[in-house]
This record gives structure tokens, C-alpha cells and sequence, in this order.
């Protein structure tokens, strides 16, 4: 469901009238536009004095800046944006895309880690819900985010409105750097991601080693500096890479918020396959994804050599969140207040947006889009797409999904964990689901599987349909179930499965009895992600629905976006509503497992 599809698209890039050939290759990387700065490099590789030249004298060019966009509020002082200048330097396609992955990867870890520290230090009402909450926008289909960013930083939008109240606006600023607007959409996506990874691993902190440190005269921030974030640094990793792997291969967001003028390598496969150039786009592809499993070989080589960062999660005592008035005005409480504002504008407007959205049009409140999901609902036509069923055949492939992606991810970490430093190079392969790009998968799957391949004897392989919704599902879901449950189980001290052992144990029984219990809270943080990654996934499901019951609620969202953008937003909305009610679920039946 992986392979097979990916080999057919890429083959595309090695291949020129049946012969095997580099051409494609030679093209793009001796080419400016992809390449930038780096094309007379590879036309020129044995050229070492010219390139050091060429070199000196563009870190000399490049300059960190502020450019100057729209005026502050009420004032003539224009806001400023951090920017990093290269005069004369070009950067290319993927220099861009790699500039813009970066932007996106600080804003969501600058976004992400407040989240996981209140979340996992602080007790207030409704903090497990919260928590549950927080993979809600990982799972919008990304055209649904781009129409909430316009519907919250439009001119037209909530904050230009709520602005207005006072006197302010409108200003436009998706239309003066939609970059920023890009940047945080991305964060929107993914600091949640950084959040729940981060989370789990701030909850695994051995507090006696804090209160050691603390005991031999280290002050607070020392305590923090040196025991606390040595043991989340591998997470808050982990979450940076998968966040600059996800950007990096960034497609829907950035062609409905900055188009080709915003271009990423995956905007612009997207364009060429569009144009039926797919040698050129293959040949994208592959250099996208070498990138990308380049990236997650390193980190993977690193979180090996720290194995024993993490620990299971365990009971231990959380602050109030607000315990007084004196205690909500200190330093500390006001920031995560400010925090707290800050997260209302970035995560919750857009969202609230949409639901505002799906019950307002030009003349004010309105049922309509409601009423015309209704309509369908009732209609009997096989042919009509219904909302009922989008979110029964949603819940159901996703369910199915925990049942593959769980143990298949469960698998793997325990193999690639025991194989020590030989099994990384399986487990980079098997993060191979991360590192291709959506795109080249689901044009694999039509070329391929859907259509059919041709075997000897007359047989033909084609597969579409429910189930190969849900292989298709779980393949894309077992990598964030791999990375949750690795780190846990390599950290486990190895004297509990000896002693299990010693004790008459197999080691089937010790891994049941033993090891997976203590890692239950990676496994229902992981299962948690497969049923986002199954609720959300959109590119292959399109492809692989096959008839008019096989159809989710993203899906749904898309085909009645084509038509009128009213009932598409409603039907966004209860994609909101539904999975935002089963991660609640998941959570709270998983964490009856959790130490």
C-alpha cells in the first residue's frame, strides 16, 4: 500500500524510454530555479576553489534584518518582521522551502511547548478535555484551515471585526505578508503536534532528580537547565522534525494562502503533474523525500545515543493552575495568561470562525447550510453525498485503523529498539509514511493499485474500497505510534524484564506483563494520533472510494466545497464536532490504562 505505489511514480524519474537515466536528475539540480546558489556546485562539482569563493562571498552578502510591513494600531511605527536578507543570493525552490519549513518549525515549538508545560504542571477544570483536545486541528483537511484563516485574519474576518468594536482596522493581513499567515497556519497544525509529544515526556520527568538538584543548592532555573531539559530535549526534537518534515512537504495551505507565489517543491510537483509532466515531478519527489528520510535518519541515530531520556508517565502531584488572586497577578500566572490570548487568536479563532461561518452569509444568521445537509441526508439517492454516512464510514475506518496502525506500530518499535544501532536504518525506512510526499502517494495508488497491475497467468492486482481505505490509513498512522512508544520502551531499565524473567517468565509474557504496560501512555498517545491521521487523511481516500459509500466527512467536505462553500463549512464543522467527541472518548478509555 506504500511501496509499491511510491516505486511506480518514481520510476518515472529514472526511466526515459525504458532506459535507466540521470537526466532528470542533472536538470533540476544543474538548474538555478530549484537549486539556487548550488546549481554551478552540481554542474561543477571538482571546482572546490571557485565554490569556497563563491561561498565567502555570499555569507558575506547575507544579513539578518527587520523589514518593515504595516503600521502598529493607532500609530505611524510599521510592525516589523524578522526577515533574513541574501542580496544577490538565490535560494531556489528548495531553499525557500526549507526557509519557510524553518519558520513554521520555531513558530510551533514556540507555540507548542507553553501548551505541554501548563498541561503537564499546572491542575485546573477541565485539563484532561483540553488535552484530549488539543489533536483537533491536526486533523482539518488543510483547504478547511486556509478558509478559516480567511475567515479570522480576512479583512473581512473576526479579528478585523473584534478590532473594529474599538475603533481599529481593518487591516490587511493575510494580503501584506501572507507568508506570517502561512507560518502560523503551519503552527496551527503542528504545535499541537509539539504539544502532545512534549507533554507525555514532561510527565516522565524523574522529579527526585529535581528535587536532588534543588537539595544540593541548584536555584530553580539551574534545576531546570540542567535535569529537566536534558530529558525533554529528545521529545521537543521529535516534534520539531516531524514538524519541518510535514512543512517542508507542505501543499494544501500554502497553494490556498500564497499560491505559486509561495511555491514549496510539493506546490510545485502538484503543478507539474497538473500539466502532466511527471518525470519532472518524480524526480522532485525523490529528491524530497531523500531529504526528508536524511533528516529522520539523523534524529533517529540521535535519539538512539539517548536512550533512557524518557520514562513512563506517572502520578505526581500538579499545581493549581489559580489557586488566588494573589497568586494569578504573580510574573509566572500572567504570562500563561498572555499565552492563554495568544492561543485563543491562533487556535481557537480559526476554528470558531468556521463555526461562526457555517451559521452566518451575507445576510446574518442562518440555518441554511444546515438545512441543505439536511436535504441530502434525507434524499435517497445513492448517487448524493450524505452526511451520515461521510461520518459513519469516518468513525468506522478509523477505529479500523487503531487496530492495524496500533499493533503494527507497537511491532516495530519493540523490533527496532532490540536490533540497538543496526535497527535504525529499518526504522528511518519504516518512517518512510512521513517522508513521501501525499501527492506522488495518491497518483502511485491510481496508477497502480486502483487501475491495476497486470501479473503473469492472466491475473490483475487491483485494490480500492473499504479495506484499502483503512491499509492505506494505518500505513500513513503507525510512524506517530512508532514515535511515541520508541523512547518510552528504550528507556525502560532492563533489570524488570530480567527479573521477570528470572522469575520463570518467557519473554512474550514479559513484554505483555511488563514492558507494554509501562509504556500504555506512548501506545494511547500514538493510537490517539492513528485515529486523527485516519479522520483527516483526504489524498488517498479520494482515490481509493471507490462507488458512493465509501466516502469520509473530509471528502465530503471537498465535494461540497466544489459546489458551494456554505454546506461545505457546516459539514467542516461537524467534522469539529465528531472528532473532537472521540478523542475525548479515546482519551478517557485509554487512560484507564496509563501508569
Amino acid at each position: 500500500m506504500l511501496y509499491l505505489p511510491v516505486s511506480i511514480v518514481f520510476a518515472n524519474a529514472i526511466l526515459a524510454d525504458g532506459a535507466v537515466t540521470l537526466e532528470h536528475f542533472a536538470d533540476v539540480l544543474t538548474d538555478p530555479f530549484y537549486v539556487g546558489v548550488l546549481a554551478d556546485v552540481f554542474a561543477d562539482p571538482l571546482a572546490i576553489g571557485t565554490h569556497l569563493a563563491s561561498l565567502a562571498g555570499w555569507l558575506g552578502a547575507i544579513s539578518l534584518s527587520i523589514s518593515l510591513e504595516y503600521p502598529i494600531p493607532g500609530t505611524d511605527v510599521p510592525i516589523p518582521w524578522l526577515a533574513v536578507e541574501t542580496p544577490g543570493v538565490r535560494t531556489g525552490l528548495f531553499g525557500f522551502t526549507a526557509y519557510q519549513a524553518a519558520l513554521s518549525t520555531v513558530a510551533s515549538v514556540a507555540l507548542g511547548l507553553p501548551a505541554a508545560y501548563v498541561l503537564a504542571n499546572y491542575e485546573f477544570a477541565g485539563r484532561r478535555t483540553l488535552r484530549s483536545l488539543t489533536i483537533v486541528p491536526f486533523v482539518l483537511p488543510g483547504i478547511m484551515v486556509a478558509v478559516g484563516f480567511y475567515a479570522m485574519f480576512g479583512r473581512a474576518g473576526t479579528l478585523n471585526s473584534i478590532l473594529g468594536v474599538v475603533g481599529l482596522g481593518p487591516f490587511p493581513f493575510v494580503e501584506t505578508n501572507p507568508l506570517a499567515i502561512v507560518v502560523l497556519a503551519h503552527a496551527f497544525y503542528n504545535a499541537p503536534l509539539v504539544a502532545r509529544i512534549t507533554v507525555a515526556a514532561w510527565e516522565s520527568v524523574d522529579r527526585r532528580a529535581v528535587e536532588t538538584a534543588r537539595s544540593l543548592g541548584a536555584g530553580e532555573r539551574r534545576a531546570f537547565r540542567d535535569v529537566v531539559v536534558p530529558q525533554l530535549a529528545p521529545a521537543i526534537l521529535t516534534g520539531a522534525l516531524l514538524t519541518f518534515i510535514f512543512t517542508f512537504m507542505t501543499f494544501p495551505i500554502v497553494l490556498a494562502l500564497g499560491g505559486l507565489g509561495l511555491a514549496t517543491v510539493e506546490v510545485w510537483i502538484y503543478d507539474r503533474i497538473q500539466r502532466l509532466d511527471y518525470a519532472e515531478a518524480a524526480t522532485l519527489a525523490v529528491l524530497e523525500t531523500i531529504l526528508s528520510l536524511g533528516l529522520t535518519y539523523a534524529y533517529l541515530r540521535y535519539e538512539s545515543a539517548q536512550a533512557g531520556f524518557s520514562r513512563a508517565a506517572t502520578d505526581r502531584p500538579r499545581e493549581a493552575l489559580f489557586p488566588d488572586l494573589e497568586t494569578m497577578l504573580s510574573p509566572k500566572r500572567l504570562a500563561i495568561g498572555a499565552y492563554g490570548v495568544v492561543a485563543l487568536v491562533v487556535f481557537v479563532g480559526p476554528m470558531a470562525s468556521l463555526v461562526v461561518g457555517s451559521f452566518t452569509d451575507g445576510s446574518g444568521f442562518t440555518l441554511r447550510n444546515y438545512a441543505f445537509l439536511l436535504e441530502r441526508q434525507l434524499d435517497g439517492a445513492s448517487f448524493q453525498t450524505r452526511p451520515l454516512p461521510a461520518i459513519r464510514n469516518s468513525l468506522l475506518f478509523g477505529l479500523a485503523t487503531l487496530l492495524v496502525a496500533v499493533p503494527m506500530g507497537v511491532v516495530i518499535s519493540v523490533l527496532t529498539v532490540r536490533a540497538g544501532r543496526s535497527g535504525t536504518v529499518v526504522d528511518t525506512l519504516a518512517m518512510l509514511p512521513l517522508a513521501v510526499s501525499g501527492i506522488v502517494f495518491g497518483i502511485g495508488l491510481l496508477q497502480g493499485l486502483v487501475f491495476g497491475i497486470a501479473l503473469p497467468g492472466g491475473w490483475r492486482l487491483q485494490i480500492t474500497g473499504a479495506v484499502a481505505i483503512v491499509a492505506a490509513h494505518a500505513v500513513a498512522a503507525y510512524p506517530f505510534v512508532t514515535r511515541n512508544v520508541s523512547p518510552l520502551l528504550s528507556s525502560l531499565d532492563p533489570a524488570m524484564v530480567e527479573s521477570a524473567r528470572a522469575l520463570g517468565a518467557s519473554r512474550y509474557r514479559a513484554l505483555i506483563d511488563v514492558e507494554l504496560p509501562l509504556v500504555a501512555s506512548g501506545i494511547v498517545a500514538g493510537a490517539a494520533f492513528a485515529f486523527a491521521i485516519s479522520i483527516g487523511e483526504f489524498s488517498s481516500t479520494v482515490i481509493l472510494a471507490s462507488g458512493s459509500e465509501s466516502y469520509t466527512m473530509p471528502v465530503a467536505v471537498e465535494r461540497y466545497l466544489g459546489r458551494r462553500s456554505g454546506p461545505a463549512i457546516a459539514m467542516g464543522t461537524l467534522l469539529l464536532v465528531v472528532t473532537a467527541v472521540s478523542f475525548v472518548v479515546i482519551e478517557r478509555v485509554g487512560g484507564r490504562y496509563e501508569l
